[in-house]
């Protein structure tokens, strides 16, 4: 990359809990400075230093390394799919240390806290972001690369279900695809295979869920929560919940759904959907977290019963006072 020393030393950061979006993004754009000759690179996250199992097939995985030993002072920093620095964890103070930082990212409440932000609120993902600056540095797609950014597209539009799924976001599926890669093979490992104790503690989180029709302001909430000890009961890690949102989201009688996850810490980990109506990203942002209209999170102290009181007060504040949603 054009200012960068010989042998300079290129770290790329994702979020805490990383999503498919945040690696792969984040995978697909090392592996294209690795073709431009960047020879010293590392790639990492906040946080144990454990990949979900749906992305453990990811090329680039070699990249990786444990924060701990993540270069102290790296001549670039990028991160990716960070909304603000707070989701960087403990890597925070690498944003001081570099001798650049760049950030790229598609969250609307992004916080543009790198000296150089490439930030498209409008993007469907940040692999969109990737993939046009990568374009930029005339990196040609290759599969490697491609089913990285094809994981992290399909996984941020829900397998190109959500709106933001434009005829932009078909195009560059398209060039993905037109490397070689697998579409259905990817979509199999990534949505449609988890253990039979993922199953039983779905089933069990799901019987717990609760429909509020008079929620968000009449728009209507449903909610439910998973604790340490459900993820223990069914021997299962904390990345299977992520999937739980989408079998929560689809309540006709809520526009607002919320899945409420216990962290090894105590606190909770809160995703949020909406269907249009509601603005969920401003009501995580009052929360101390960011997002989009259509998909936002916090990260939340107390009883779960607490953390829900808060997601109420201020989504009926936010609806029924001035400057509502």
């Amino acid at each position: 990359m054009r200012g960068l020393p010989p042998d300079g030393r290129v770290l790329l950061i994702c979020h805490v809990n990383p999503d498919g979006d945040a690696l792969g993004s984040m995978l697909g754009f090392g592996l294209g400075l690795r073709r431009l000759g960047v020879r010293r690179m590392q790639a990492t996250f906040p946080g144990p230093p454990e990949v979900p199992e749906p992305f453990r097939g990811l090329p680039g995985l070699d990249l990786l390394v444990p924060a701990a030993e993540a270069y102290p002072d790296p001549d670039l920093v990028i991160c990716f799919d960070a909304a603000s620095e707070s989701r960087l964890g403990d890597l925070v103070d690498r944003l001081e240390t570099a001798g650049a930082a760049l950030v790229l990212d598609h969250h609307a409440s992004n916080t543009c806290f790198g000296r150089i932000n490439l930030v498209d609120p409008h993007a469907a993902a940040t692999s969109v972001v990737a993939e046009g600056l990568l374009a930029r540095l005339g990196v040609p797609l290759d599969a490697g690369i491609a089913e990285c950014l094809y994981v992290a597209l399909s996984t941020d539009t829900g397998s190109f279900r959500f709106e933001a799924t434009t005829p932009a976001v078909h195009q560059l599926a398209a060039r993905l695809l037109a490397t070689g890669i697998r579409p259905g093979d990817i979509s199999r490992r990534i949505f449609d295979t988890r253990p039979f104790g993922a199953v039983r503690l779905f089933g069990e989180v799901l019987g717990r869920a609760r429909l509020e029709p008079a929620g968000a302001a009449g728009h209507g909430l449903v909610w439910t929560y998973a604790t340490q000890d459900d993820l223990a009961r069914h021997d299962q890690r904390p990345y299977v919940l992520e999937a739980l949102i989408d079998s929560v989201r689809c309540t006709a009688e809520a526009d607002v759904s919320c899945v409420v996850k216990q962290t090894p810490t105590g606190d909770w980990a809160v995703s949020m959907r909406s269907k249009g109506a509601v603005d969920v990203s401003r009501v995580a942002v009052a929360l101390g977290g960011g997002g989009h209209r259509f998909a936002a999170g916090f990260t939340g102290s107390g009883t779960v019963d607490e953390v829900v009181d808060r997601i109420r007060a201020e989504l009926d504040g936010a609806l029924t006072g001035p400057g509502r949603l």
